[in-house]
C-alpha cells in the first residue's frame, strides 16, 4: 500500500492524506464513542476533481472506500472496521456553497458544507432551507443526503428525497454524474438521484446536490401541549391539522419521563408547567402573514383542544425567546439521556393512526420481560417516527443491562414489524442494523438491493459491510 498513499498524496498533497494514529484517531470513533475502527488513511479531497482522482486510485489497487461527513451518525455508517484495509474519505473540505438561485428557489451546494452553513446562506438570501435536527452545528449535507435525513420539519417540508433536485456523484468506478440543473419536472428516465439519496455511501460518492428552498415565513409560533397519553396527541395532531392546515410546521411528542431527565441534567431549565402530565407535544407553525395571525391560529387551535379534552394544559410562546426555551426542552432530550448513562436505542417508525397503541403494547411488553426498565419515548409524532429508547431501571447498571441488548431489540423490532412499521426511520442502516434488515425485509427486496449493490459496485469498494 506504500505506493498507494505515495500516489494519493502526489495527486492531492501530503497534507492531506493521513496516517499519523493521533492524526485520524477522531475518524475512527462513532459519535457514541462505542465502536472504534481502523483505516490505512484519512484521505481529504479539496475538490470534486480530486475525489474523482482518489476514487480512480482505489479502483486500480482495489482499496475499500468509507465516506464521511460530519461523523454524526448513529448506526455506524460512516466508520471503518478493524480490519484497517479501508480509507477513510473526509469530504469536509467539499464545503462551498457554489449557487444560490433565489427565483428558482434552489441552491447547489458540496457535500462537505455543514448544515447550520447552509440555513444561515439561505437566510441571507432572504430564503429558508428547513431541514433541522440537533446535529445541524456539525453535520454535513452529503451525510443527510447518504441517510436521507428527516429532522422537525419532515411534516411540512419532507425528508431530503423531498428537499434534493438533483445530485453530483462519483461512481465506484471513478465517473463524474452530474444532475445539477435544478429542475422539477424531468421526466427523463429511471430517477438516479434516489438511488444515491438514502444509501449510505454503498453506490457512490454524493460531492455535491441541488437543494430547495422555500421563502421565509413571516412568523413562526411554538406551543407546548400538556396531555395523558399518546392517544390525546393523535388526537391533537388530528386537530391541528384540520385548524392549522399547511402552517403546521413541526409536531413533536416527548414523554414526562424525557422531560424530568431534561430537568435533572439541565438544572438550569425550568419545568413549564406547575405539575407534571403524563405526555407533551411541542407544536410549532409557521405563518406567511403575521406574528399576530400566526398567534391567533395557534391559540385557537390549542382552545379548541382544551374544549374538546384532548389535551389538559398549554403554553403558547409570547416571543422568540420563550419558543427557544420550550425547543430546548425537546432538544436536550438526547442530551440528558447519555448524561443519565448508556441506553438502548431505536429510530422506528409506524402508521401515524397506530403511534398510540404501539408505545402502549410494546411498554407493557418490556415492562413483562425487563421490570423496572424506563422507556425514554419522544419523536416526531407528525410523521411517525418515535426515538424510542429503553433505559435500564433506576440502579441497576447500564453494563448490566446493555447485556440484554439483543433481547430488548428484538422485542422492540418484532413489535415494530407486526404494527406495519420500520425498525429504522432516519438514522440509516449503516453496519449496526445490517443482520436486522435482512431479518425485517422480505427475500425479494434484499435480493433487488443486492442485485443494484453488485451493479453499481461490482468489486464492493463503496462503504463495504454497510447496509447489507
Amino acid at each position: 500500500m506504500k505506493t498507494f498513499l505515495a500516489q494519493c498524496r502526489s495527486t492531492i498533497g501530503a497534507d492531506h492524506v493521513l496516517t499519523d494514529p493521533a492524526d485520524i484517531a477522531s475518524y475512527l470513533t462513532d459519535r457514541r464513542k462505542r465502536f472504534t475502527g481502523n483505516a490505512l488513511a484519512v484521505i481529504q479531497p479539496a475538490g470534486v476533481d480530486e475525489v474523482v482522482a482518489i476514487v480512480r486510485l482505489c479502483n486500480q489497487f482495489e482499496v475499500p472506500i468509507v465516506p464521511q461527513g460530519g461523523n454524526t451518525g448513529l448506526v455506524l455508517g460512516s466508520i471503518p472496521d478493524v480490519s484497517g484495509n479501508a480509507i477513510v474519505l473526509s469530504l469536509t473540505r467539499l464545503n462551498q456553497i457554489r449557487a444560490i438561485d433565489p427565483v428558482n428557489n434552489t441552491m447547489i451546494v458540496e457535500a462537505g458544507c455543514i448544515l447550520e452553513h447552509i440555513q444561515l446562506a439561505a437566510s441571507t438570501a432572504e430564503r429558508l432551507f428547513p431541514l433541522s435536527l440537533a446535529a445541524e452545528g456539525s453535520c454535513t449535507i452529503g451525510g443527510n443526503l447518504s441517510t436521507n435525513a428527516g429532522g422537525t420539519a419532515v411534516l411540512r417540508y419532507g425528508n431530503m428525497r423531498e428537499l434534493c433536485l438533483g445530485l453530483e456523484v462519483v461512481t465506484a468506478q471513478g465517473e463524474l454524474w452530474s444532475s445539477l440543473r435544478g429542475l422539477r419536472k424531468d421526466n427523463t428516465g429511471y430517477d438516479l438521484r434516489d438511488l444515491f439519496i438514502g444509501a449510505e455511501g454503498t453506490l457512490g460518492i454524493i460531492t455535491a446536490a441541488v437543494l430547495k428552498l422555500f421563502p421565509p415565513p413571516k412568523a413562526q409560533t411554538t406551543a407546548l401541549a400538556a396531555m395523558q397519553t399518546p392517544d390525546d396527541a393523535l388526537r391533537l395532531l388530528s386537530l391541528a391539522q384540520n385548524h392549522c392546515g399547511t402552517a403546521l410546521t413541526g409536531f413533536e411528542l416527548m414523554s414526562d419521563f424525557c422531560l424530568q431527565l431534561v430537568l435533572k441534567h439541565f438544572p438550569d431549565m425550568k419545568a413549564p408547567f406547575c405539575r407534571p402530565h403524563q405526555q407533551y407535544v411541542l407544536l410549532e407553525i409557521s405563518d406567511t402573514e403575521s406574528e399576530t395571525h400566526a398567534r391567533s391560529i395557534l391559540e385557537g387551535c390549542v382552545g379548541h383542544a382544551l374544549e374538546e379534552g384532548a389535551i389538559e394544559d398549554a403554553i403558547v410562546a409570547g416571543s422568540i425567546a420563550q419558543s427557544k426555551t420550550l425547543w430546548h426542552l425537546r432538544e436536550h432530550i438526547s442530551q440528558a439521556q447519555a448524561l443519565e448513562g448508556k441506553n438502548i436505542k431505536h429510530d422506528i417508525s409506524v402508521p401515524i393512526s397506530r403511534i398510540g397503541e404501539f408505545i402502549r403494547i410494546t411498554d407493557a411488553l418490556l415492562e413483562q420481560h425487563f421490570p423496572g426498565c424506563r422507556s425514554v419515548t419522544f419523536g416526531h409524532l407528525g410523521d411517525g417516527n418515535l426515538h424510542y429508547n429503553v433505559s435500564p431501571p433506576a440502579g441497576e447498571s447500564t453494563d448490566n443491562f446493555l447485556f440484554h441488548q439483543t433481547n430488548v431489540n428484538r422485542l422492540v423490532y418484532d413489535s415494530v414489524d407486526q404494527f406495519g412499521g420500520s425498525m429504522s426511520a432516519e438514522h440509516g442502516i449503516g453496519a449496526l442494523k445490517r443482520e436486522e434488515l435482512s431479518r425485517y425485509k422480505s427475500e425479494i427486496e434484499i435480493n433487488l438491493m443486492r442485485t443494484i449493490k453488485k451493479a453499481m459496485d461490482p468489486i464492493n469498494l463503496m462503504n463495504p459491510g454497510k447496509v447489507i
